[in-house]
Order: C-alpha cells, then sequence, then structure tokens
C-alpha cells in the first residue's frame, strides 16, 4: 500500500471553514480571558455581558423594529454577529466542533461563496423564526443555528448520493434526527431554551438553499421541475 511522506498528517480544511471558526475561536478566548481576569482588568469581566447585550438576536428588539418601522444598522447587525457570540467556552467549543465537521464535509463540495451564503443566511432565517414565533425575552445567541444551515447542506448531499444510487434518501435525514431528540431528551431532564426553533428553521433554510447554491444547484432544479 503507497504511502505519501508529504502528505499531510490531517486532511486541511477549505479556507472558508478556517474564516468562520477563527473569529468565533479569538473572539471566545478573549471572553474568557476576560472573566477570568487575565487581561482587561477589573472592567473585562462584564465583557461577555455586554456583547449579548450588543450583539446577540433580541426579540424584545426585533418586535420593537416591527412596530416602529425602524431598522437601525446596530440592531439589523444583530442577525449576523449574534452566531458569533456565546455563552461560555464549552457552548462555543461544540459549535466549533461541529462547525469544522459539517464545513470540512460540506466545503469540499461547495464553493466557498455558497458556504458563506448557507451559514448566514441559515443564521439569519433561525433568528426569525425565533424572533415571529416565539415571544421569549432570552436572547438567541450562539453558532447552531448557522451550523444546522450547514447541517442541512449536508443532509441535501447525503440526499443526492442516496437518490443517485438508488437508496433510501430518508436516511440523509438520520442525523438531524438524531440531534434533534438528543435536544428533546436534554430539555425534558434539565429544561432549557427554546432555541430548537432557530435550530430547525436553519437547517430547513440550509437544506433548501442547497438545492440552489450547490455545484449545479440551479440547473438539478429546473431539470426535476422539467420532468414533472
Amino acid at each position: 500500500m503507497a504511502h505519501d511522506p508529504n502528505a499531510p498528517p490531517i486532511n486541511p480544511l477549505p479556507p472558508v471553514v478556517w474564516m468562520l471558526v477563527l473569529p468565533i475561536a479569538l473572539i471566545e478566548l478573549a471572553l474568557s480571558a476576560g472573566t477570568r481576569g487575565i487581561i482587561g482588568g477589573p472592567q473585562a469581566v462584564g465583557w461577555r455581558l455586554g456583547a449579548i447585550q450588543d450583539y446577540a438576536f433580541s426579540g424584545v428588539v426585533f418586535d420593537w423594529m416591527l412596530a416602529t418601522g425602524q431598522f437601525p444598522p446596530q440592531h439589523m447587525l444583530r442577525f449576523v454577529s449574534y452566531p458569533f457570540i456565546h455563552l461560555s467556552f464549552t457552548h462555543a467549543l461544540f459549535v466549533i466542533v461541529f462547525l469544522l465537521a459539517l464545513g470540512k464535509m460540506v466545503g469540499e463540495v461547495f464553493r466557498a461563496w455558497a458556504v458563506l451564503v448557507v451559514f448566514f443566511v441559515s443564521g439569519i432565517i433561525g433568528a426569525l423564526a425565533y424572533g415571529l414565533l416565539l415571544n421569549d425575552p432570552a436572547p438567541l445567541v450562539g453558532g447552531y443555528p448557522a451550523v444546522y444551515g450547514l447541517i442541512g447542506a449536508f443532509t441535501f448531499l447525503m440526499w443526492v448520493r442516496l437518490a443517485a444510487t438508488g437508496g433510501d434518501r430518508y436516511r440523509a435525514f438520520s442525523l438531524i434526527g438524531f440531534l434533534l431528540g438528543i435536544q428533546l431528551l436534554f430539555s425534558v431532564l434539565f429544561g432549557g431554551s427554546r432555541d430548537w426553533v432557530a435550530d430547525i428553521a436553519g437547517f430547513g433554510a440550509g437544506f433548501v438553499l442547497s438545492f440552489l447554491v450547490s455545484p449545479g444547484g440551479w440547473g438539478r432544479v429546473r431539470q426535476r421541475i422539467r420532468h414533472r
């Protein structure tokens, strides 16, 4: 069996994945270090709370924007900034792990711009669902809705592959079913927020977007329409 001595020990990640992971990691390192008093002095203890107040998606602020018809840039920014702020180091770590794994699998097939579209649009759709469907004063924070969009894109790739090989296409949805089952179990046992609404919306957005932004995606959609 041939072995390439120049092959990297770890398969390289698509650059677009690093573009998403590094800001999350650097922001979390700064917030965690500030909380522990390593940097920033005494006032740094409140950095995380300040970041959540300024950059998390707020259903209360969203309701105010809809009621007044005013959409200030600093509040519109929340739709794309909240995935980069997390409640704790562990929260950010799990998001990074999912992003590395799913970003690699999706990024090896999708173009870089398509990965960015799936990530950010899924995050926006997740926030809209959270704001429109719930009346929850708790802010939406963390990268899970955007990452669930990448899960939707991965599910699309599996769905296409199974369809091409004659397999059961519903097997492509096993990952999202497992993850939602785990979320439901944790909610029943330990209680928790209703962020899962944003997660499901992000997944749906990622899956649907993949029909348009995947290689040959729009052509594939038109071909399926013609055959109906």
